[in-house]
């Protein structure tokens, strides 16, 4: 239902523009510079050619099939530009214009959607940012590029859309999908989840969600996505200034947050409450990764940061056990001065071979559910070695499918080590905060699974 937005043959920018800065313009050369195939034509009564391409005056001059519409033009103006999609047999429309029910113009969206019934025509929009589809290099959005993976992100905001892809191309993560639909005259937040669901390059599906008008359907897409992949949600407007912004933003109105935690459990989805959780956890389910067991062992060469790793995973409700007699015996070879109770201490000095032997032992362990390997180096050892240990012991987790996540301190000083990590498929979080609360993501997710399952 939804493939012609994702993966158009042919798309028309009605409102495109010569002006850099204009959406129109922006759109147009994103698509361009990003390097989609299809045929595009740009729409505007006063230009004959834009950005080499020629220029139509209007849709009606189009001959070729159009798959695809995506409208940049004052709001006022839609009503006789969509009238003129359909008698064209346009099917697709991206509505990227404002001033609609978000201002209180409900009069003009009721009779937008009225047009496009009429027509036949599915809408994303209007107030939207666009859509981006990395697989068919297609980015028919004014937000900027990103490189290609796993994620798709689904959000009602379209700067929220943006900052995460900014954020997620800084942190070198990968972005499958992104959908921003704003005011939901016509396809909604479950239409996407559904599409995602079964879409072969979304790994893991991001959802900002402001509201949703229909709570069941919502519930039922998210349950059936949740079952073949994990469904993250960060939902705004839980507060009552919260839920009054939402209403001037998209011109939704949020529901009691309660009912819709009790939903997000209901659907298998994985809740988060912040930006920095929810990008952290998107790229740490993305892995496809799930513990053996609910022990976690933290491994450490300073005892600070595997203090700070041990208190926020119970805090978070994963479990960190003392090693066992066997475990300890396991590691006897360690140096007397290292600490092997859990958090492993390997102290200051621990080099190469101290890592990697420990995390061999670990990794064959029936008692270790997964590991959280934390490195802050000092000045007289290199982080990349013990970057590459954990590399080099990775096809054993691999084996043994357990996840190891990297915790690498100290800004600057690891981040080529931290870069080498990311490039071997290694989770790397810099705060032993963050990456327990990734370990504790897989283990929510494992668990999900299983009450589905058994459901």
């Amino acid at each position: 239902m939804l493939q012609s937005f994702f993966e158009p043959k042919s798309i028309a920018i009605i409102g495109a523009s010569k002006k850099p800065g204009k959406i129109g313009y922006e759109i147009l050369k994103n698509i361009i510079e990003g390097g989609y195939v299809g045929k595009i034509f740009p729409v505007n009564p006063k230009e004959n050619e834009i950005l080499s391409l020629r220029c139509y005056h209007n849709i009606k001059e189009i001959k070729d099939h159009v798959d695809l519409a995506i409208i940049a033009i004052p709001a006022t103006a839609i009503p006789s530009v969509l009238e003129d999609c359909g008698v064209k047999g346009i099917k697709n429309v991206i509505i990227i214009s404002a001033g609609f029910s978000e201002v209180g113009n409900i009069e003009l969206e009721n009779r937008v959607k009225k047009i496009a019934q009429r027509h036949g025509i599915r809408i994303v929009g209007p107030n939207c940012a666009g859509i981006i589809n990395t697989w068919y290099n297609l980015f028919a959005s004014f937000e900027v590029r990103c490189k290609r993976g796993g994620i798709s992100l689904i959000s009602q905001s379209g700067a929220f859309g943006g900052a995460f892809i900014t954020r997620a191309n800084y942190e070198n993560v990968g972005i499958s999908k992104f959908v921003s639909y704003g005011n939901a005259i016509d396809i909604n937040e479950s239409h996407l989840i559904r599409y995602m669901a079964d879409d072969k390059t979304t790994k893991v599906i991001g959802i900002y969600l402001e509201s949703t008008k229909d709570g069941r359907e919502f519930i039922s897409a998210a349950k059936l996505a949740s079952k073949k992949k994990p469904v993250v949600v960060l939902k705004a407007g839980r507060t009552m200034s919260g839920k009054r912004a939402t209403v001037s933003h998209t011109g939704s109105l949020a529901g009691d947050d309660k009912i819709y935690d009790a939903a997000f459990r209901q659907a298998g989805v994985i809740r988060v409450f912040d930006f920095d959780d929810f990008i952290d956890t998107l790229y740490i389910l993305e892995t496809g990764m799930l513990p053996s067991n609910d022990n976690i062992f933290i491994v450490t060469n300073s005892g600070g940061p595997g203090v700070l790793a041990v208190d926020e995973c119970e805090y978070i409700g994963l479990k960190v056990p003392e090693s066992s007699y066997e475990l300890k015996e396991k590691l006897s070879f360690l140096p007397p001065i290292c600490s092997i109770k859990n958090p492993i201490d390997l102290v200051a000095d621990a080099n190469y071979s101290r890592y990697y032997d420990t995390l061999k032992v670990l990794a064959e362990s029936n008692e270790v559910g997964g590991v959280i390997v934390i490195c802050v180096p000092p000045i007289f050892i290199d982080p990349m070695d013990i970057a590459k240990a954990i590399v080099d012991v990775k096809a054993i987790f691999d084996e043994k499918k357990k996840p190891m996540i990297a915790c690498f301190m100290s800004g600057d000083v690891v981040a080529e080590s931290i870069k080498f990590l990311k490039e071997n498929k290694i989770p790397v979080f810099q705060t032993p905060e963050r990456a327990a609360r990734a370990m504790q993501k897989l283990v929510l997710r494992k668990k999900i699974i299983e009450r589905l399952q058994s459901s």
